[in-house]
């Protein structure tokens, strides 16, 4: 027996016992709490090996997560890839190492490298940083740069100068007659450069003045930078004003001049989108004044677009993803209808269907995105709920669609700002906005599949406590199991006893929409 599908991500929302300020275990949720009591149900593994990260005690992200529930398979991702390209050396290997390489020696420029100095494993790691340090140095490159972007998201909010401090300890034992490296500018994730979805252009723009332009407030070390910011406006690392690390004449370290090569090394990619276009597209750049237009060679760790094809150069091979479900259901005729705001839009399109900018069919995928509010989320953590919630109502009612799947991004994006509050709220929104959801499913007999991408809100404490004895927020997500469940499934449907995962999903929507798995698939959680 078939019925068509509603697929709803709870982003950031892990579900766990455990309570180090779990928002999630205190939120009032009463659909939630429904559908995971009296609904098939069950957890399942969001994070580590199970989404193809390097290990299981690395963070699931919601980029992995919707890889693996948009293929139904497990592929290497992010670090895991760089790690293995690093440790078998293919990567400095690659046409992009060389010419990076090459371009800064036949022009007697720097290389400059741009990312989050963090080993938060989720953007970007800073072992990979070093390696290709070191490399540089090994291959005759004679002047280094970098421009740190602060974590504190996906590490502890205050613990950049533990990066600072040894990637400054890196340069000290590299640099001699021969070499020179050191940090150029920088500033927080969520104030410069690392945009996303063309939310927030003057983020990048900030980005691109500190670290092309040497254009921002000026300090003599980036540690300096931190510790003056911290004092005079208590902020935390990702929130952190842009700066430029200079001499006492006021002439930047690095400005990114004609001849140098740059190196964006995150390999994640909905944060690195922006700042490429800045650079590959810079003969027609018309998103703000880039003021100055550098003559470099460009590339990413990985190519963050594969249809734009952005970059151009890159040094390590995405995973070639095959087999998603979107390709699938458009091969057997099956409308579908993706809704989310801003924030997480991409996430139910690029990310769902294999790192792809473009439909299958524009038949029978319609998208529809929902404009976020450019402000900080703990300020309204209620965000866009009701408005994509109001979208998938309609797209219900309308019976046009087989499969329909949103994202509510509350749990994910208000977690992020450490707001233990605020984030209950975000918490309470989603469930009330479900409450919506499973009224029109009932009404026109669809079964809905409720689940989360990753955990972020059930974990908002970090351990210790802060000076005046306030418990530390933690804003990075968690290793949490996340809940899945099945309402008005078709008669008879169970849960299966076993160890699932994200990718064990798109099994389960074709088995219920009436379909045979794709034999590449891993097996669905329902029977």
């Amino acid at each position: 027996m078939s019925k068509p599908v509603v697929l709803v991500v709870m982003d950031g929302v892990g579900w766990t016992d455990k309570d180090n300020g779990n928002a999630v275990l205190h939120a009032y949720k009463p659909q939630i709490d429904e559908l995971m009591t009296s609904w098939p149900h069950t957890t399942i593994k969001a994070s580590g090996t199970a989404v193809g990260l390097p290990s299981d005690s690395d963070m699931g992200n919601s980029e992995v997560g919707h890889n693996a529930l948009g293929c139904g398979q497990i592929y290497s991702q992010g670090a895991k890839l760089v790690n293995e390209s690093i440790a078998s050396g293919k990567i400095f290997n690659s046409d992009a190492w060389k010419k990076s390489v090459s371009y800064v020696k036949e022009h007697n420029g720097k290389l400059h490298f741009i990312g989050l100095l963090s080993d938060g494993n989720v953007h970007s790691n800073i072992a990979h940083l070093i390696a290709m340090i070191g490399e540089a140095k090994k291959e005759g490159v004679r002047e280094v740069r970098a421009h740190i972007l602060l974590d504190g998201r996906d590490v502890p909010e205050t613990s950049a100068l533990q990066y600072v401090d040894q990637l400054e300890d890196v340069f000290a034992k590299l640099n001699d007659d021969t070499f020179h490296g050191c940090i150029a500018s920088g500033g927080g994730r969520m104030t410069i450069t690392m945009d996303r979805y063309e939310a927030d252009w003057s983020m990048v723009e900030r980005g691109w003045h500190a670290h092309v332009l040497g254009d921002a407030r000026k300090f003599a070390s980036a540690k300096e930078a931190i510790e003056t910011y911290r004092k005079e406006g208590g902020y935390t690392d990702q929130y952190l004003p842009g700066f430029v690390v200079a001499d006492q004449d006021g002439n930047p370290a690095g400005t990114i001049d004609d001849g140098d090569s740059v190196i964006l090394f995150n390999f994640r990619g909905d944060r690195a989108v922006e700042l490429s276009k800045c650079f590959d597209y810079m003969d027609h750049f018309d998103a703000f004044d880039l003021v100055k237009k550098p003559k470099v060679f460009y590339c990413g760790m990985l190519q963050y677009d594969g249809d734009l094809k952005l970059p151009a150069n890159f040094l390590v091979e995405p995973p070639h993803i095959e087999h998603t479900l979107s390709e699938f259901l458009v091969n057997k005729g099956v409308k579908s209808y993706a809704c989310s705001e801003t924030q997480k839009f991409g996430h139910m399109t690029y990310f769902w269907n294999g790192n792809r900018s473009e439909k299958f069919s524009e038949e029978l995928e319609d998208w529809e995105e929902v404009p976020s509010d450019i402000i900080p989320f703990d300020q309204k953590p209620w965000m866009k709920a009701t408005e994509v919630t109001e979208k998938i109502v309609d797209a219900i009612a309308s019976g046009k669609y087989q499969f329909i799947r949103c994202n509510y991004p509350n749990g994910d994006m208000v977690g992020h700002t450490g707001n233990y509050e605020a984030t209950l709220i975000g918490v309470e929104s989603v469930d009330l906005n479900l409450k919506r959801v499973m009224d029109a499913c009932r009404k026109y007999d669809y079964t809905l599949l409720v689940m989360a991408d990753h955990g972020n809100s059930d974990e908002m404490y970090d351990k210790g406590t802060n000076p005046d004895g306030t418990r530390k927020p933690k804003t990075s997500h968690s290793l949490a199991r996340v809940p899945f469940a099945v309402y008005n499934g078709p008669e008879g449907i169970k849960v299966k006893d076993g160890d699932f995962g994200l990718a064990n999903v798109a099994a389960t929507v074709v088995k219920i929409l009436g379909y045979e798995p794709d034999e590449h698939w891993m097996e669905s959680i329902t029977e």
